[in-house]
């Protein structure tokens, strides 16, 4: 996409029409002291802890000033409990965060009532003090117990919980839980849109002992089947009738189900088994506090609390199982490097909670930083997310590539319809707006000549417009995103900050922020953690493994899976390929499963050249190069084109591709007619884009043969 496609001063409503849910968000969103000596009562191994390995692994980025007030205070030695005593009580107040950790041998476990060692460190950031869910819920309560938690629109009104009233909510949830006979360790599903009845389904669940399991709600009923009967399921909490209907199809199929919650709307049926929101919260107001104290006194740090089941795309979907400590430490990690500030932060929920990203960022993090988190309308990602935006005015905004790509498409088709005046603004605003974001990016301090002028003229527009007036940042992660889409919003001085990470580490292990990031580049790793390349290439192309308190426990019941991932001495395998610059920023450059081998046994990887192509080719959205086993490459190209309301493509360009057609005087309307007359224009244009790529092919087995 070029440059001098602009939008009129940035003031043009947005309308965000996207793909299903699930489609946007598949596959994805420091440094370490010496290793402690061994204690009085034992080394760390045998208290659950595991200090790091020694192989060469790359320093982490720097740490911005800590947000106030400091949470957790470094673990000293004589905290560390020697397992073969029986394990003391977690104390139901945060004054006092000493924490038992269960015993445990192993850095993983597939069993879901198994414990496993923490990547714990004598000092620095991975020396933090392990707490449980809990916990960290209960000190923000202490300190932030009125400010306001979940904010949701009930009859066209916001409608507000404090965390006081959603901790009060979460211990009558769990309650309710218990008095349907939720077992230890056993799942609760949770099928639905973002709601406040989402969270506290899966935080009571976490306090009453049990696993909390997201459901895609795009899911068939064979799917939803297969997590509930996995993580054995006693409970599955749905939004509606027609997510109700997939669970009863299936009933008979989940041994261990006792009963379906239904949070929104009336129960179109009655039996035993089916309660609404209103009735399950009531269920358990004769559960004594004593018992549900109890459970929760139980809880241990470096046990499982939750599942993020992956896409399934290679078989049947992985249940990740993530510790109390991997969500309660990450939330310090991510949270200090991007500066957040208790009590201040807003954000909207509308990606599918059921995904690591939109977990860690709308529930977890906003739980340690007291953050307030708005929802949007279930249709958000088919045309409400832009008048959410604007009502809500988020401090802080997670968009995966495809969010930001729709923004930037109807951003262009309404600059498109402005006057020639309005645009040469808009294109000399743009220009300065990128000068000034690669300087900022650089550290160089300098402001071009004409900024003040074109923030005042458009910028501030423009981000009035999306309703990201007072947004600190705005991330971007899940799937790659285009150079050009970076620069497109450089231009307009709404700088994206790529994320990068996994299910498997808890969502985050990189991270971008405003004062540290680079193009096209997922950041630095993040505090007290560490990222090694393995074999790499001549290149510096290696895997990206992660180690760190942010990395998951095992895949539930799949040894063979989780060894897979996870290598003798505890790294995590990524399946990615990157490399890292002088500046010890990340860059991913492909996949170790998608390198093509020609018939002339070149390795060959096959994002680089397709970003390349799409680069240099405005028109095209797609393109797949195809080369295993064969003696050349060649290549599978789609055209940009209008998608509707369910992500699927339709016949209609793209307004950018008309606006390529015109510029090359084609008067097509719809790619048939682009690909039945083989438009000459488009097709040399196309045609040229490959020589470019071509011409800096490292070799000749990487140039692409087009006919």
């Amino acid at each position: 996409m070029s440059n001098d496609l602009v939008i009129s001063n940035g003031v043009a409503a947005m309308d965000i029409s996207n793909n299903s849910s699930t489609d946007l968000v598949e596959n994805s969103l420091g440094s370490s002291g010496d290793m402690d000596k061994p204690t009085e009562n034992g080394s760390l191994v045998e208290n659950g802890i595991c200090p790091a390995p020694s192989p060469e692994t790359h320093p982490s980025n720097t740490i911005l000033t800590p947000a106030k007030p400091p949470r957790t205070p470094v673990c000293q030695d004589a905290s560390l409990e020697n397992p073969a005593e029986e394990p003391k009580a977690v104390p139901l107040t945060s004054t006092s965060l000493a924490t038992t950790l269960a015993p445990a041998e192993q850095l993983w476990t597939t069993s879901r009532d198994k414990a496993v060692r923490l990547r714990m460190e004598g000092s620095g950031p991975a020396s933090e003090t392990p707490i449980t869910i809990h916990q960290l819920f209960l000190e923000t309560v202490e300190n932030y117990g009125d400010h306001p938690a979940l904010v949701s629109k009930k009859d066209g009104q916001w409608v507000t919980l404090t965390y006081r009233q959603y901790y009060e909510q979460c211990r009558a949830a769990a309650k309710s839980f218990l008095k349907l006979g939720l077992e230890r360790y056993h799942g609760v599903g949770i099928l639905g849109f973002n709601t406040a009845e989402w969270l506290i389904a899966d935080i009571g669940c976490i306090f009453a002992g049990g696993l909390a399991a997201g459901i895609y709600t795009t899911n068939s009923p064979e799917a939803c089947q297969y997590v509930a009967a996995n993580c054995e399921a006693n409970v599955v909490v749905v939004e509606d009738k027609k997510q109700l209907d997939k669970i009863l199809q299936v009933k008979d199929q989940l041994p261990h189900l006792k009963a379906i919650v239904q949070y929104k709307g009336d129960l179109h049926q009655r039996a035993p088994f089916l309660y609404t929101w209103d009735e399950f919260m009531k269920l358990g107001e004769d559960v004594p506090n004593e018992q549900l104290n109890a459970v929760i006194d139980s809880l241990r740090a470096n046990e499982c609390c939750t599942l993020i089941y992956t896409s399934g795309t290679t078989g049947n979907p992985k249940g990740v199982m993530l510790s109390h400590d991997n969500i309660t430490w990450t939330t310090q990690a991510a949270g200090m490097p991007a500066g957040l500030d208790y009590a201040e932060e807003v954000v909207i929920s509308y990606l599918p909670l059921s995904h690591a990203a939109a977990q860690m960022n709308d529930l977890w993090l906003c739980m340690r930083y007291a953050g307030t988190t708005y929802f949007a309308e279930p249709d958000a990602l088919k045309g409400s997310l832009g008048a959410t935006m604007k009502e809500v005015r988020p401090t802080s905004f997670l968009g995966v590539p495809r969010v930001w790509e729709k923004i930037q498409e109807k951003m262009r088709a309404a600059g498109a319809k402005a006057s020639p005046m309005k645009r040469r603004v808009a294109d000399w605003a743009k220009s300065i707006g990128l000068q000034y974001s690669y300087s900022a990016m650089n550290g160089e301090n300098s402001v071009p000549w004409g900024f003040t002028l074109a923030n005042t003229l458009v910028f501030k527009k423009v981000r009035a417009a999306l309703g990201l007036d007072r947004c600190k940042l705005l991330f971007t992660g899940a799937a790659p995103i285009t150079k050009e889409s970076l620069e497109y919003f450089m231009s307009l001085n709404i700088p994206l900050m790529e994320l990068y990470g996994m299910s498997e580490s808890s969502g985050p292990h990189t991270i971008s922020v405003p004062t540290a990031f680079r193009v096209a580049s997922c950041g630095k790793v993040m505090r007290g953690c560490k990222t090694k390349l393995e074999n790499p290439d001549k290149d510096g192309n290696g895997e990206i493994c992660f180690w760190g308190r942010n990395v998951f426990m095992g895949y539930l019941n799949m040894p063979d899976k989780t060894t897979e991932a996870l290598d003798e001495d505890g790294w995590l395998h990524s399946g990615d390929l990157g490399k890292h610059d002088q500046y010890e920023f990340l860059y991913i450059t492909g996949r170790i499963k998608e390198l093509i081998i020609t018939a002339g046994g070149e390795n060959i990887p096959p994002v680089l050249i397709e970003d390349a192509l799409k680069a240099e080719a405005p028109i095209v959205s797609n393109a797949m190069l195809i080369g295993d086993k064969l003696k050349f490459l060649s290549m599978l190209l789609t055209l940009k084109c209008i998608t509707d309301d369910n992500g699927e493509p339709t016949d209609d360009l793209s307004q950018e591709a008309l606006d390529i057609c015109r510029q090359n005087n084609v008067t097509a309307t719809k790619v048939s007619e682009i690909i039945a007359n083989k438009e000459p224009a488009i097709y040399q244009s196309i045609q040229e884009a490959f020589e470019r790529i071509n011409a800096k092919a490292a070799s000749n087995a990487q140039k692409v043969q087009s006919g």
